[in-house]
């Protein structure tokens, strides 16, 4: 008697969350401006920076090996935020490309899910390169693989957003 009651129970809780999630994901439309301006406020280049492999290079010739680690755990940690503010765009742009995917209009749809692809790949860029910053913070003696694929990834994302941002002005003074 005891197990029933505790399995109806387990199956309320999961319906309410179910539910939940449900409706926020049905209002969750994100704001594409905001996306926008958060994208662009990312300093692109100083990650660039942080994650080049010939920085890294001329950083361990000239400077002495305990300076040096010190210096390298630094920018490992410096590149993890810049990682993790990846993330979080790769998560806006997943949202977007997700309702743009439900809209009728076909053209918008597979525009939605070219940007909800793009955003799977950067996420899973994003994983790795967090995976190599962490352990080369840890162990700065390891060989660094470049960043180039996060960077490439995120670059064609945002030039999909940047393509429909350019789609709706070209739409909107014709409607």
């Amino acid at each position: 008697m005891s197990a029933t009651i505790v399995f109806v129970s387990i199956a309320i809780v999961l319906f309410f969350v179910f539910t939940l999630l449900a409706v926020r994901r049905a209002r969750g439309v994100p704001d594409f401006d905001a996306t926008m301006t958060t994208i662009r406020s990312l300093d692109v280049e100083a990650f660039r920076n942080l994650v080049d492999p010939k920085e890294e290079a001329f950083l361990r010739a000239n400077l002495p090996p305990r300076k040096f680690r010190t210096i390298h755990r630094d920018r490992s940690r410096a590149a993890l935020a810049y990682v993790k503010e990846l993330s979080q765009a790769s998560l806006q742009f997943a949202r977007i490309g997700d309702a743009a995917q439900r809209n009728p209009d076909p053209l918008v749809s597979a525009w939605g899910k070219q940007l909800a692809n793009s955003a799977i790949y950067l996420r899973l860029s994003v994983l790795s390169t967090s995976v190599q910053l962490t352990l080369s913070a840890i162990f700065p003696g390891l060989p660094w693989r470049s960043g180039h694929p996060v960077l490439e990834h995120y670059d064609r994302a945002t030039r999909l957003l940047l393509t429909h941002d350019a789609l709706q002005r070209v739409q909107s003074p014709a409607s």
